[in-house]
């Protein structure tokens, strides 16, 4: 599998593009803006996308869906507790449409040869997951290289992104993490040094 980043918009969002390099198909994580930027990218490589992963309801992380969809007529994957079908703007909640596909921890979703699986890791949102594909963890905002994701925004819990970090960290190897925000890192690394990650498991008993 091959990782493509691209920081998009004012907040610098990490969008992904994982692409199965052996049948020329794709799926992104989090476009949260500059859906052009993005589809310059697929339509160069002449790929051919199959699915929209989101990791959470922000705005920012998914600003660039309906561009990219009016493109490639494909499913939006989110979790249900970060979704919403009320009209009214809410900058934390993703409006759902006929699109919009639920999914939960647990749950496996195919593209090309590749197999993303879910992990439910809520605290930053109600819903906010972290991706596994391949050897790759992409964390949305729950787990950041030396940080993790603020939990004073709606829906934002303390003591339930902290049951995230231990669940994160409890994963047998390690991983390659790719965060919503900043730079990459890998599991293992953040287990040695992420303070959050690291009081997070000193609590378990």
């Amino acid at each position: 599998m091959h990782v493509k980043t691209i920081a998009v918009g004012q907040l610098q969002t990490n969008c992904y593009i994982l692409t199965d390099e052996t049948t020329k198909t794709c799926a992104i994580v989090d476009p949260g803006d500059e859906g052009s930027l993005i589809l310059d990218y697929i339509e160069d490589l002449g790929l051919l996308l199959q699915a929209i992963f989101l990791t959470h309801g922000h705005y920012d992380h998914s600003m660039a869906v309906d561009d990219i969809v009016r493109a490639f007529d494909v499913p939006v994957y989110i979790h249900k507790d970060d979704a919403t079908t009320e009209t009214r703007p809410d900058p934390y909640r993703y409006l759902a449409d006929t699109r919009t596909r639920f999914y939960a921890d647990g749950d496996e979703i195919p593209f090309g040869n590749l197999v993303v699986t879910v992990l439910g890791t809520p605290g930053h949102s109600p819903g906010s997951v972290t991706l596994l594909c391949d050897t790759c963890l992409f964390t949305g905002d729950t787990l950041f290289r030396d940080d993790c994701g603020r939990v004073d925004l709606p829906g934002g819990s303390l003591e339930t992104i902290k049951a995230s970090f231990r669940k994160l960290a409890s994963l047998p190897g390690d991983y390659e993490v790719y965060p919503g925000h900043g730079g990459a890192s890998t599991l293992d690394r953040e287990r040695r040094f992420n303070v959050y990650l690291k009081n997070a498991m000193s609590e378990i008993s």
